[in-house]
């Protein structure tokens, strides 16, 4: 094949590539993008194209004392989730991936095995479960059931980190009179470090957008996603797009933020 046929079919592989790319990235995005354009429509049905465009349901968004409070319970949920799932993660995963010891292989099984349960079946045990003890929903049973899906998934981030771990460099540490504890916070959590902040952005975007788990457990504290679905079933308004769009644009500025800080933490 001469030189000028290889030129000839790279251009067309690359050239539907990017067409390729452009289909999954309209796939993908122009849901959101529906979204987005309707949270600005006047009326209150949505009708396309937009005739009218208004910002008066993101000031209804903005004024609702109701949709702060729910607002508040998502934030409060997903910070108690990140927080303790990152923690209990951490410890998971050190023993997932790095020591030796009975039962390990049975440990690595079960740890993992509530990511496939359906979450619409877990929400119910827990609630099924929680009322036999006579535990009332509310927001502590929402972080429970969270972090009963969340604490594999973030064990499972973070191993991945632990697997690339050398442990020479602790060995190391402890030659030169370094304590445990000072091995644990001075080498090891900084060399594990992308794991730990990749698993904490996980788990703080999963629980903010959960939806089944939060369902059953909740009760009158509602989440954002909850009292979204609430709201379009007893009947559409515009602050669902607009609160809707409001939570996208959040969660992508925590993606962001996480983006910025990974990369300062990896120039330092």
């Amino acid at each position: 094949m001469s030189a000028t046929e290889t030129a000839f079919r790279n251009r067309k592989s690359e050239k539907a590539i990017r067409i390729w790319t452009v289909i999954i990235l309209l796939f993908i995005y122009l849901p959101m993008v529906a979204v987005f354009i309707a949270s600005f429509s006047k009326l209150r049905f949505f009708m396309f194209p937009v005739k009218a465009w208004s910002l008066d349901w993101y000031a209804s968004v903005f004024s609702s004392i109701e949709i702060r409070d729910y607002l508040g319970t998502s934030l409060l949920i997903a910070g108690v989730v990140t927080i303790v799932s990152v923690v209990l993660a951490i410890a998971g995963a050190l023993a997932f991936a790095r020591y030796e010891w009975k039962g390990r292989s049975l440990y690595q099984k079960l740890i993992l095995l509530p990511i496939f349960f359906p979450q619409a079946v877990l929400g119910l045990a827990i609630l099924l479960w929680s009322s036999a003890l006579d535990i009332s929903p509310g927001w502590q049973l929402a972080v429970f059931a969270h972090l009963v899906w969340i604490i594999p998934i973030v064990t499972l981030v973070i191993s991945i980190q632990v697997y690339g771990f050398d442990p020479s460099v602790e060995e190391a540490a402890y030659d030169l009179g370094a304590s445990r504890w000072q091995v644990f916070t001075e080498v090891t959590l900084p060399i594990l470090w992308p794991g730990i902040f990749s698993g904490a952005l996980f788990a703080f975007l999963l629980s903010w957008g959960n939806f089944p788990l939060s369902t059953f457990t909740t009760g009158a504290e509602q989440t954002v996603p909850v009292w979204l679905y609430a709201k379009m079933v007893a009947g559409y308004s515009p602050q669902v797009p607009a609160l809707g769009s409001l939570t996208t644009l959040m969660a992508g500025l925590v993606l962001l933020g996480g983006y910025w800080l990974g990369r300062r933490k990896a120039k330092k």
